[in-house]
């Protein structure tokens, strides 16, 4: 699958930008005569799977088709040519070179930069006016760039500060300032720039907004550290107990599942609209949970389509969460916290959405 990965990723970058689809066949020989291959189902899934593994970033957009024909089996998937690259599999870009495809160079790089900041029209990659290279920790984006780029590009980089922040998209040159995505993850003072970027945590004794709080913080600083302390915090909330799960039978069971809890409050942080003053608020009541992001629900998502649809109002992050390890595959988590919760015994989330927010509740397992 490495290869049709390379191919797609490739195909996504468009380097001569004929803003055409490129086609990746399966089942055809360099000759063009077909190869006789049968196609199945898993082969199938596994090429509609490219678009989210999490090892193509950002994400293609891509269609996979079989074709059944006397001599053999045909699959063809059409890659459509990224408004966001430079795209690249497990940290490498590639491209296509005439017939070929190959890695790109730093020019190259850099002209799939530029073309991405003509296209893009995410918050997240826009750029930060008020902002300086000074209001960076530089040494935060050092640890991070070896774990988003390969080990090999790195040993050949000879690039400025300024273009390794620009070719991971958190810093526009032509500008000379961070973009909101590069203030997010590597600032010094996050909140001067984007006062709504911070987490709103309530820890309440019963189950009305009136009551005194037992704990209470606003979580805030660069994106790594909130995502910690939030780890952190569920962790410590969740209780286990020794529950009954049949007549005879007694288990372990916590009172939610932190997997599911932290599913969804990873998507909060990946989803929200950062344009907006409001912060996330994680409220932990007596009897359940609620976790309310700014920013409705964003692109083909509608409440009658959510979760299977999704898309990503910010991209940059998502693809940096994926990196740093907070996202295993992208448009899984809703799915995944549902049948954590389903498996340990706790009603399903509801979700309630409307053009400013999208309030989740998760409600404490029945004794």
């Amino acid at each position: 699958m490495d290869k049709f990965c390379e191919a797609v990723c490739a195909f996504a970058n468009d380097l001569p930008n004929y803003r055409l689809p490129g086609y990746l066949l399966i089942g055809v020989n360099d000759d063009g005569t077909l190869a006789g291959m049968h196609i199945g189902d898993e082969i199938m899934q596994r090429l509609g799977g490219i678009r989210s593994d999490g090892n193509v970033l950002p994400q293609p957009v891509l269609t996979v088709q079989r074709f059944p024909m006397p001599g053999g089996d045909v699959a063809v998937v059409e890659v459509l040519p990224s408004d966001l690259p430079p795209v690249s599999h497990k940290g490498v870009i590639r491209i296509r070179v005439g017939p070929r495809k190959g890695i790109a160079n730093e020019q190259e790089e850099r002209i799939l930069y530029e073309r991405r900041v003509a296209l893009a029209q995410s918050f997240d990659a826009r750029p930060c006016r008020e902002a300086k290279l000074d209001d960076l920790a530089l040494g935060v984006f050092d640890a991070y760039r070896r774990e988003a780029i390969a080990p090999e590009t790195l040993a050949a980089n000879h690039r400025s500060q300024e273009q390794q922040l620009a070719s991971l998209r958190f810093f526009d040159p032509g500008r000379g300032c961070p973009t909101h995505a590069g203030i997010l993850l590597f600032g010094k003072d996050v909140r001067f720039f984007l006062p709504g970027a911070y987490v709103q945590y309530l820890k309440l004794p019963g189950t009305s907004l009136t009551d005194a709080p037992e704990d209470q913080a606003e979580i805030s600083g660069d994106l790594l550290t909130v995502l910690r302390e939030m780890e952190a915090r569920v962790k410590v909330l969740i209780q286990t107990a020794m529950r009954s799960v049949s007549a005879m039978r007694e288990k372990l069971l916590p009172d939610y599942p932190e997997m599911a809890l932290r599913e969804l409050l990873m998507n909060a942080v990946m989803h929200r609209n950062y344009d907006s003053n409001a912060p996330i608020r994680f409220y932990v009541f007596s009897d359940h949970i609620e976790i309310q992001s700014p920013g409705g629900l964003y692109g083909e998502a509608t409440p009658e389509n959510f979760p299977s649809r999704n898309s990503y109002r910010n991209p940059v992050i998502a693809e940096a969460m994926k990196y740093l390890g907070f996202v295993n595959r992208f448009g899984y988590g809703v799915l995944r916290a549902q049948e954590l919760l389903k498996q340990n015994g706790n009603p399903p989330a509801e979700f309630d959405f409307d053009e400013h927010a999208v309030l989740v509740k998760v409600f404490r397992r029945p004794e």
